[in-house]
C-alpha cells in the first residue's frame, strides 16, 4: 500500500498498531522518497540498517503492540554521533568520521523503537543560516527550489517539509531549528538549554548549543520531546528536572508582544503575525505589549560569544586525533596549518578567526566580557517581561525563504553580517537559554511563514498547548509544497 506521504506521527502509530501497514513497509516507503528526491537533504542514507530494525519493530509490534515510537521512521541532523554510521558536520574535516557511540540523543530514540533512515544535510559545524555552507552541497527549499531551506538544520527541515521523513533531529544555537522550520512551514522546537542532552552533539557553542525535534505538528513534537529530554549524567549541563507535563488548555493568558521586533520587518510578514495573535485573542488569550531593551545588541553579542565558543571547541581538529590530516606536510606547525586550512569551509574560518579575536589579549575585554555582560542583561529583559506575560509571541524570521547565493559571503565581496541579521529575532532566547518554538502561520508569495512563541525556562508545557490551540483553529501546519 502507499501510506499518505504527509501523514503525523500519531497517524503512523495507528496504523502499525492496527498492521495497516507494516514498519518494513513504512521504512520503505519513506527510503524511495529519499532516493527519488532531488533536495539534497541528506548527507548519509542508511537503507539496510532501517530495514533490518524496521523488521525488528514489526516483530515488537506483533507481540507488544505498538509503543513509543516502535516502527516511526525518524532521521538525526548529521551533528548527533552516530555509532557505526558516519557523522559529518556536513565538513571535510569529518567527511571519513564514524563515531564509536551513540549521542544520547539517538541512543533514547534508538530505545524507544523509532527506525533511523539517516543523517540530515546541515550548515558545516552548525555554522550557518542558509545552509548553504555544506561540504556536501546546499540543500533545497521544497517550498521553492531557487531558495534556502534555512539553516543550520535545513536539511532536517526540507526533509519533513517534503515529506521524506515525519520527523527530524535537529539543534539550535542561535535560531538553527526555528528559522529553517519558518521557511519550510513545518513546526520546530529548541527547548529550554539544558532540557535535551548535548553528550555525543558535537559542539558549535556549548553555553548555548540545544538539540531539539522537528514535525509537521506541534502535537508531534510534543511526542517526539518525551523521547529527546531528561537528565543525563553524561551531560555536565543537563537539567535535573522532570518530564515536560501536558497543560490542559487554559484561556486569559497575557502574551506579550515585543515592540522591539516590529522595527524594520517586512510590513507583509509582521501583518501575518499580527494575524496570527488576533487568532490567540479568539482563542480567549489578551495581547499585551511589551518591551526587550536590550535585545537590538542581540545580534552583535552572540556572533562574539558563539565565535568564541566556536574558536575554542573546534581547536580539537588538528590533523593528529581524527578529522582530515593533510599530507605529506614537511613539520608539525605545516600539520596542523594545512589539515585546518583544508579541512574547513570559509564560513567556519572565518568564526574561528573571529572568535580568536575577541578572546586575545587586548581585546578580551572590549570584545568577549562585554557580550556576557549584553547577554545577561538581554535575559535579565525576558525574566522581567515573564513577570507581566506567560508566553511571548514574535516572528520567527525578518523575510521569508531567500534565494540561494544572495546572502552568501564566501569572500570579500559580500558583507556576511548581512546573512547574520537572518537571526535578529531568534538569537535574544537562544541567549537568555530559553524554551521557543516556530510554527507555520501563513503565506506569501507561495513561501511559508513562521511565528515563534517564546517562554519561561522550561515552560515547554506552556508553548506546546498554545501551539495545539492554535493549529487546531488553523491549517497552516497542513499546507504542503506544491512540488
Amino acid at each position: 500500500m502507499t501510506f499518505p506521504r504527509f501523514a503525523t506521527i500519531a497517524e503512523m502509530r495507528s496504523a502499525l498498531a492496527s498492521k495497516t501497514i507494516s514498519a518494513v513497509e513504512l521504512a520503505r516507503e519513506h527510503l524511495d522518497r529519499i532516493a527519488a528526491s532531488d533536495l539534497n537533504s541528506f548527507v548519509t542514507v542508511c537503507e539496510d540498517d532501517a530495514v533490518a530494525t524496521a523488521r525488528e519493530a514489526d516483530g515488537h509490534i506483533g507481540r507488544h503492540g505498538q509503543s513509543g515510537l516502535v516502527g516511526v521512521p525518524v532521521a538525526h541532523k548529521d551533528v548527533f554521533c552516530t555509532a557505526g554510521v558516519r557523522t559529518t558536520c556536513a565538513s571535510r574535516m569529518l567527511a571519513g568520521f564514524v563515531p564509536p557511540y551513540d549521542a544520547t540523543v539517538v541512543a533514547r530514540f534508538r530505545d524507544s523503537g523509532a527506525i533511523m533512515l539517516g543523517k540530515t544535510n546541515m550548515d558545516e559545524f552548525a555554522m550557518g543560516s542558509s545552509n548553504e555552507n555544506s561540504h556536501f552541497g546546499s540543500v533545497s527549499n521544497p517550498w521553492d527550489v531557487t531558495r534556502v531551506p534555512g539553516g543550520s538544520s535545513g536539511g532536517s527541515a526540507a526533509a519533513v517539509a517534503a515529506g521524506l521523513v515525519p520527523a527530524a533531529t535537529a539543534t539550535d544555537t542561535g535560531g538553527s531549528i526555528r528559522q529553517p522550520a519558518a521557511f519550510c512551514g513545518i513546526s520546530g522546537l529548541k527547548p529550554t538549554y539544558g532540557r535535551v542532552s548535548r553528550y555525543g552533539m558535537v559542539a558549535f557553542a556549548s553555553s548555548l548549543d540545544q538539540g531539539g525535534p522537528m514535525a509537521r505538528s506541534a502535537e508531534d513534537l510534543r511526542l517526539l520531546l518525551q523521547h529527546m529530554e531528561g537528565h543525563d549524567p553524561l551531560d555536565s549541563t543537563s537539567a535535573d528536572i522532570g518530564p515536560t507535563p501536558r497543560e490542559a488548555d487554559r484561556v486569559g493568558l497575557r502574551i506579550g508582544v515585543v515592540r522591539e521586533y516590529g522595527r524594520d520587518l517586512d510590513a507583509r510578514l509582521a501583518a501575518t503575525v499580527d494575524e496570527a495573535a488576533a487568532v490567540f485573542e479568539r482563542l480567549g488569550h489578551e495581547r499585551v505589549e511589551i518591551s526587550l531593551p536590550h535585545t537590538t545588541y542581540a545580534t552583535a553579542a552572540y556572533y562574539v560569544v558563539a565565535s568564541a565558543e566556536a574558536s575554542t571547541n573546534l581547536s580539537r581538529y588538528d590533523g593528529v586525533r581524527y578529522g582530515h590530516r593533510a599530507e605529506s606536510p614537511n613539520d608539525l606547525d605545516d600539520l596542523y596549518a594545512r589539515s585546518r586550512s583544508e579541512g574547513f569551509g570559509a564560513e567556519v574560518k572565518r568564526r574561528i578567526l573571529t572568535g580568536t579575536y575577541a578572546l586575545s589579549i587586548g581585546y578580551y575585554d572590549a570584545y568577549y566580557r562585554k557580550a556576557q555582560r549584553l547577554r545577561r542583561l538581554i535575559r535579565q529583559d525576558f525574566l522581567d517581561a515573564f513577570r507581566s506575560v506567560e508566553a511571548i509571541l514574535a516572528p520567527a524570521t525578518p523575510s521569508t525563504a531567500f534565494e540561494k547565493g544572495a546572502l552568501l559571503a564566501p569572500d570579500e565581496t559580500k558583507d556576511p553580517t548581512v546573512m547574520y541579521e537572518q537571526d535578529v529575532y531568534t538569537v535574544p532566547a537562544s541567549l537568555a537559554g530559553l524554551p521557543a518554538l516556530s510554527i507555520p502561520c501563513g503565506i506569501i508569495d507561495g513561501l511559508p511563514v513562521g511565528m515563534q512563541l517564546i517562554g519561561p525556562h522550561f515552560g515547554e508545557d506552556r508553548l506546546l498547548a498554545l501551539a495545539e490551540s492554535f493549529q487546531q483553529e488553523t491549517d497552516w501546519h497542513q499546507r504542503t509544497p506544491p512540488r
